[in-house]
C-alpha cells in the first residue's frame, strides 16, 4: 500500500495552498505522509503544522520548486517513509 499522497497546490492563489494542506494533513491515517508539490516555501504553514502536532521537511522538487513532505509527530513508520522518499529522490 503507498503511503504518500501527494498535493500539487503550486498553481492555486493564497490562501488556497495553505486551505488545502490543512485539509489533507487532517485526513492523513497512521503510517501515511503527504507530499506538497508547491512553488513557493509557505512560511505561515510550518508554524501552523508544529501547532497542530505535525513535523515537516522541505526539499528542492524535480516538479515544482519545492516539495514538502508532512506527518504526524508520533508516527515512526510515516517519517520512515518520509526518509526513505527522500534517499530515493538524491539517487
Amino acid at each position: 500500500m503507498e503511503q504518500e499522497r501527494v498535493l500539487n497546490v503550486s498553481e492555486l492563489e493564497p490562501p488556497g495552498p495553505m486551505e488545502k494542506v490543512l485539509e489533507a494533513v487532517e485526513t492523513l491515517i497512521p503510517g501515511h505522509y503527504l507530499r506538497i508539490l508547491h512553488n513557493r516555501e509557505p512560511f505561515p504553514l510550518y508554524t501552523l503544522l508544529d501547532e497542530y502536532g505535525y513535523k515537516h521537511c522541505i526539499r528542492e522538487g524535480k516538479k515544482t520548486l519545492f516539495e514538502i513532505f508532512v506527518w504526524r509527530k508520533d508516527d515512526h513508520a510515516a517519517k520512515g517513509a518520509v526518509d526513505t522518499a527522500m534517499v530515493s529522490h538524491d539517487s
